[in-house]
């Protein structure tokens, strides 16, 4: 594992800050979240004017050959290391322009397609996902099968050179404004649970899709449950081959998952402006949290650059990002009762009553649930750890080799 820039990571950091000097404005000191989408209910022309700001910086970078620098260069990325896709993040992150709008897209399903698409799934959907015009959601959670993902039921069963899809899915973030979908699909009852599932790439204006948001405990309603009633998907849309989808499936819960454990924008720094403001930072059981805060922001920057490390010999992200997004999930643990503790009796305001329109209750106590389940709750990272990192006994399964048909409901 590497810790230190080499001549190269920091003439590309230094790349890096010219650019975006040239295109955006740092942001001063802590992050202004007074505004942010987290503390308020937008209306629908602010929701609209974001989603316009974010295309448009997403248009601007893609233009500079500044979009999906890890992807090949036949798709307008640059070929580079995703070592160095990470050094931009880092340092996009310090300036005020949108990001994480398209982390479904370019994040999860683009390297995905990459993966396992064929000529023409790669020729139809990276490019247009690369420049922001489509945007992208994802439909595995089902309300019987969410940590245990291989347990999903939503059906698919091939008619002629036509796939008939039917079931439900639940918890799709933005699934109303994405053009497509990763779709997960039932098409063999007679395999074993991992084994008679297809991935499609779903076009979300077919016939027989209803999309109804869910509200969640914060008042928003970013999260949806999706209806598919009996909706017909050409088979050129499955990626990779029928009944083979875990592959694929893999490739997505591995990108999402590094992905939830180097989110976020405000760190230590904005949770000790937070104290601060409440006069309280000089008190030992606030400064003592605040240390353990210090301590596991740097054990995930180390677990991090493992990751980044890896990848940037060419290895496919596996246990690791398991471990980096467990150590993310404690992080928000911490973090969103340590706000609430620093806010005291001003933590139970809400809206324009609480401090920064009540940005910290929702996004760092309310909004950690968010990350700590998707991608896979704590329960199952740490699964995953204990499995293949330090060699634990699986788990007791029943139903390892039976038919899912077989399967009790």
């Amino acid at each position: 594992m590497d810790f230190d820039d080499t001549p190269e990571e920091a003439a590309w950091r230094v790349e890096c800050r010219d650019f975006l000097d040239a295109h955006a404005s740092r942001r001063d000191g802590a992050i202004d979240w007074s505004a942010s989408h987290w503390a308020i209910h937008p209306t629908v022309a602010e929701a609209e004017a974001a989603r316009v700001a974010a295309a448009m910086w997403q248009t601007t970078k893609f233009e500079a050959g500044w979009a999906g620098l890890s992807w090949p260069r036949e798709f307008g990325g640059r070929g580079m290391s995703s070592h160095f896709n990470a050094i931009f993040a880092e340092t996009e992150a310090a300036y005020d322009v949108p990001i994480g709008v398209y982390a479904q897209s370019i994040g999860m399903a683009g390297p995905t397609i990459i993966v396992h698409g064929n000529d023409d799934q790669k020729a139809r959907y990276l490019e247009p996902m690369l420049r922001g015009i489509e945007t992208w959601c994802q439909l595995f959670s089902e309300p019987n099968a969410g940590s245990d993902l291989a347990g999903l039921r939503t059906a698919g069963v091939i008619d002629g050179d036509e796939m008939i899809v039917t079931g439900q899915k639940v918890w799709t973030s933005n699934a109303i404004e994405a053009a497509h979908a990763m779709l997960l699909v039932r098409t063999d009852p007679d395999a074993p649970k991992h084994r008679g599932i297809t991935y499609l790439l779903l076009d979300m204006t077919l016939p027989g899709i209803e999309i109804r948001p869910l509200q969640q405990i914060d008042g928003r309603a970013e999260f949806n449950e999706v209806f598919l009633d009996e909706v017909r998907v050409p088979l050129d849309c499955v990626l990779g081959d029928v009944n083979a989808g875990w592959g694929p499936i893999l490739t997505t819960l591995a990108n999402e998952r590094q992905s939830i454990g180097t989110a976020g924008r405000f760190g230590v720094a904005d949770v000790v402006e937070l104290a601060r403001a409440f006069e309280v930072a000089h008190r030992p059981t606030v400064r003592q949290q605040l240390a353990r805060l210090v301590e596991m922001e740097s054990t995930i920057r180390y677990l991090s650059y493992r990751v980044r490390t890896a990848a940037s010999r060419g290895e496919l992200p596996g246990a690791e990002s398991s471990v980096l997004k467990l150590a993310a999930s404690r992080r928000l643990e911490l973090q969103g009762s340590l706000v609430m503790e620093i806010m005291g009796g001003a933590a139970m305001l809400a809206a324009s009553d609480a401090h920064m329109n009540g940005f910290w209750q929702n996004a760092s106590f309310l909004g950690q649930w968010m990350s700590r389940i998707g991608g896979g709750t704590d329960e199952i990272q740490r699964n995953i750890v204990g499995e293949n990192v330090l060699g634990l006994p699986q788990e007791p399964r029943p139903d390892k080799g039976v038919a899912f048909r077989d399967i009790p409901i």
